[in-house]
C-alpha cells in the first residue's frame, strides 16, 4: 500500500465535456501523481461549440461534501474553480475557515479569457472580503486581473503594482498571468509575486491554437498538486507552467471547436 499519499480536491463546478472545470483540475491531479478528490458546487452542460444548460448544487449539498471528506481525508491542497454565487462563497469561506485543507490556490473564475463576467455584483465582493484573503496564491487571467486591481496594466510597472494590490488585499503569493490574444505575440510571460515581495517571471512561446479550453484551471491545479507535495510555490509554478505549455502544444483532436488541452501529452513530456 501506497504511504502518505497527497491528496488535492478541487472545490468546482463539473464541465460534462471533460475540457474544464472539476476535469481538468482532477486530470491535472492525477498526471501529477496527487490522489484527486472532487467537491461540486455546480453542473454544466456542454461540449466543444458552448454551454448549453447549467444546475448549481444546493448549499445543504455543498456542506455535506466539505464534511464527510473532512471527516474521512487528510487534504494537503485546495483549489477553487466556479463558485456561481454569494451563497456558495460563503460557504465555501466558511469550510476552508473551519477546517483545515492544506494550501490554498484561488483561481478566481470572475471573468472569462474572452472578456465575460460570470459573477454578480454581490458575489463579487463577498469573494473580495471572503475569499481572497485565504488565498495561498491567487491566479486571475488577465481580465480578472483588471477587474480586481482597476488598472490598465498595460506594462510591467502596471502589473507589478496590480500584483502588490492583491496582495495588500490578502493573498500571500499572486500569479498575475500573461495576455495571450494577440495574433502577433511570440511568448506568454506570467509574473509572480511572492510572499518575500520579490518578483519572478516565467515565460513560454505563445502557441497558437483553438485548443484551449480548460487551461487556466489545469496551471492552478497543477500548482495545487505541487504544492501538495511539499514543493515551493516558485518551483510548482515553474512546474505548472511547463505542464500546461505541454499540453497546449500538442492539440488533440476532441470536439469540433474550442477543443481541450492535452493532459496526456503534458503527463509523458513532464514525468
Amino acid at each position: 500500500m501506497e504511504k502518505n499519499q497527497k491528496i488535492a480536491v478541487t472545490i468546482a463546478g463539473n464541465d460534462s465535456d471533460g475540457s474544464a472545470g472539476m476535469p481538468a483540475d482532477l486530470h491535472s491531479f492525477y498526471a501529477r501523481g496527487v490522489y484527486g478528490m472532487g467537491l461540486m458546487t455546480a453542473a454544466v452542460a456542454g461540449n466543444t461549440k458552448g454551454i448549453f444548460a447549467q444546475q448549481i448544487m444546493p448549499l445543504d449539498f455543498i456542506q455535506k461534501q466539505f464534511d464527510v471528506l473532512n471527516d474521512d481525508f487528510k487534504i494537503n491542497a485546495t483549489k477553487t474553480g466556479m463558485l456561481a454565487n454569494k451563497e456558495i462563497i460563503d460557504c465555501v469561506a466558511d469550510n476552508l475557515e473551519k477546517y483545515d485543507m492544506g494550501k490554498i490556490v484561488l483561481d478566481p473564475v470572475i471573468i472569462t479569457k474572452h472578456g465575460a463576467t460570470l459573477l454578480d455584483d454581490d458575489a463579487y465582493q463577498t469573494f473580495l472580503d471572503r475569499l481572497l484573503p485565504l488565498a495561498d496564491v491567487i491566479t486571475p487571467n488577465f481580465y480578472e486581473q483588471q477587474k480586481l486591481t482597476g488598472l490598465k496594466l498595460n506594462n510591467k510597472e502596471e502589473i507589478h503594482a496590480g500584483a502588490k494590490k492583491l496582495q495588500e488585499m490578502g493573498a500571500k503569493n499572486v500569479l498575475m498571468k500573461g495576455r495571450h490574444d494577440s495574433d502577433n505575440q511570440t511568448e506568454v510571460t506570467d509574473i509572480l509575486l511572492t510572499e518575500d515581495g520579490a518578483f519572478h517571471e516565467f515565460t513560454k512561446p505563445f502557441f497558437k491554437t483553438d485548443r484551449v479550453n480548460g487551461t487556466g484551471d489545469t496551471l492552478s491545479a497543477v500548482i495545487a498538486a505541487e504544492l501538495a507535495k511539499g514543493k515551493s510555490v516558485i518551483d510548482a509554478i515553474k512546474i505548472g507552467k511547463d505542464f500546461t505549455y505541454a499540453a497546449i502544444s500538442h492539440p488533440i483532436d476532441v470536439g469540433s471547436k474550442w477543443g481541450p488541452i492535452n493532459h496526456l501529452a503534458a503527463q509523458e513530456e513532464n514525468r
